[in-house]
């Protein structure tokens, strides 16, 4: 049933319904548009557009319908409606005659599609905010499970500092509560209604916008109906958030890959999330990050199509616009399963704690400690610097570590290296005196899992109470 064919002479060819339909994804939003729907009956109603009967009628055939499209029974396969508006009214016509011919009365599909799919985002913000404290609980399970473990800290890929392994993990904790914080700050600032603004001049009936927004969960209505018809801030924001989330996941996929790796050899993966070779028997791959690292492009490139599309758009709205859905909702469902595989994948993993350990004493990577070191002995830093570079070389030239050169050789280089300093160049040595705020010494790793373990319990607790 098209909602706009009194003008028309003729239908839509059949190549025209094919790009312009929108049914086959914005069904999705069923759900909210019939929420909508419901609350534009009763602004109507307390308008004097509808009788206490026909509202009381609508709002039990809508509410069926909303039953039934919440159990996944709704046939769209079978309909050729053009898009979910048109599909329910459809369905509220045959059921209820002309009385479901009346609730489109004042209200746009513009103003309708910005309500539904505001309605979406914000569902989903609160399953993606699910989704993201899962993994943070996975990172804080796997800190949890390996606090005495060093690993090999790096830049430029090349072995720089000693680290704990729960110090790691806190770091793609980090990036996940700012991710958390997006999904909060989007939610503030999109939760205004749309409902009631018309095509983009709002509506001639007396419907109460603050009532249709509070019964919708909105903070409050749109300000102005030619930017609420046209507003899509919140999909890009969505998208934004999305895509630096996809990012962070990207980057701890990359780091497992590594540590994964026969040359690093750190930690070993579970079969549930790896795969192996058609041809080579002994492999066993890391194909589910590989996978996250390769979907962060798919989520990039649905951010960049649709500022591309909005960014030369002249107000209100045009139909360049509804291209903004199959982008959000394929992001979301991809940002979904890479959270979740993520999740997986820590909870499936094994440190190999020796092998991090041989590695993180490695590297020369306690010359830092030796330049220290020489500061509390009254040497500038950069003199002791230029110091420790030297005895570095020297190491290397004797094919040993620093640790392993007898002292005359030190004194050498320099006259006031004592023997002292071979407790400072010993691994927990220069880890735990790193002992700062935000540094990677035992105690302050185990202080920062600690708190970050009773924030999230606190987390979820506020979850279950509003599940």
């Amino acid at each position: 049933m098209a909602l706009w064919g009194g003008r028309f002479e003729s239908g839509a060819s059949s190549m025209f319904k094919q790009v312009n339909d929108s049914l086959p994804f914005d069904r999705v939003m069923a759900s909210q548009d019939i929420q909508g729907s419901i609350s534009w009956s009763r602004a109507l109603h307390k308008a004097g557009v509808l009788t206490v009967d026909e509202q009381q009628q609508l709002e039990a055939a809508l509410s069926e319908l909303k039953a039934q499209a919440d159990a996944g029974e709704l046939d769209f396969d079978a309909s050729s409606e053009e898009d979910i508006h048109s599909f329910v009214e459809a369905a509220l016509i045959e059921k209820l005659g002309d009385i479901g011919r009346k609730l489109h009365t004042g209200r746009s599909r513009n103003d309708q599609v910005a309500t539904d799919f505001r309605l979406w985002v914000r569902e989903h913000i609160a399953s993606l905010r699910s989704d993201v404290l899962g993994v943070i609980k996975s990172l804080l399970n796997a800190a949890s499970r390996h606090q005495e473990a060093i690993i090999p800290g790096y830049t430029h890929l090349q072995r720089a500092q000693p680290i704990h392994f729960a110090h790691w993990c806190l770091a793609y904790v980090e990036m996940l509560k700012r991710d958390l914080s997006r999904l909060d700050d989007l939610k503030a600032r999109m939760n205004q209604c749309p409902l009631g603004s018309g095509a983009l001049a709002g509506t001639t009936f007396p419907v109460d916008r603050h009532a249709i927004a509070d019964e919708l969960g909105f903070d409050s209505p749109c300000l102005n109906s030619l930017d609420a018809v046209s507003d899509r801030d919140f999909v890009l924001e969505l998208l934004f958030t999305a895509s630096t989330s996809m990012m962070h996941l990207s980057r701890l996929a990359e780091d497992m890959i590594f540590y994964n790796s026969g040359e690093a050899g750190f930690l070993q993966l579970g079969d549930s999330v790896t795969s192996g070779s058609s041809l080579m028997p002994q492999k066993k791959n890391p194909d589910a990050l590989e996978l996250m690292r390769g979907k962060c492009g798919r989520v990039f490139g649905s951010l960049q199509a649709l500022l591309v599309t909005m960014k030369g758009l002249p107000l209100a709205y045009n139909k360049d616009m509804q291209e903004d859905k199959e982008g959000a909702i394929d992001a979301v469902n991809q940002w979904h399963i890479c959270l979740c595989i993520a999740s997986e994948v820590l909870d499936s993993l094994q440190l190999n704690e020796e092998r991090c350990r041989i590695a993180a004493a490695q590297g020369y990577s306690n010359a830092t400690e030796l330049a220290d070191y020489l500061v509390g002995k009254g040497i500038p830093f950069r003199t002791g610097h230029d110091i420790a570079g030297r005895v570095v070389l020297q190491a290397i030239d004797n094919g040993c570590a620093i640790e392993d050169l007898p002292l005359s050789q030190l004194q050498s280089i320099c006259d006031k290296i004592e023997d002292d300093v071979y407790p400072v160049l010993q691994l927990e040595f220069g880890v735990n005196q790193r002992n700062i705020l935000g540094g990677t010494s035992k105690e302050t790793v185990t202080k920062a899992l600690y708190q970050e373990l009773e924030s999230l319990d606190q987390e979820l607790e506020s979850l279950d109470k509003q599940g």
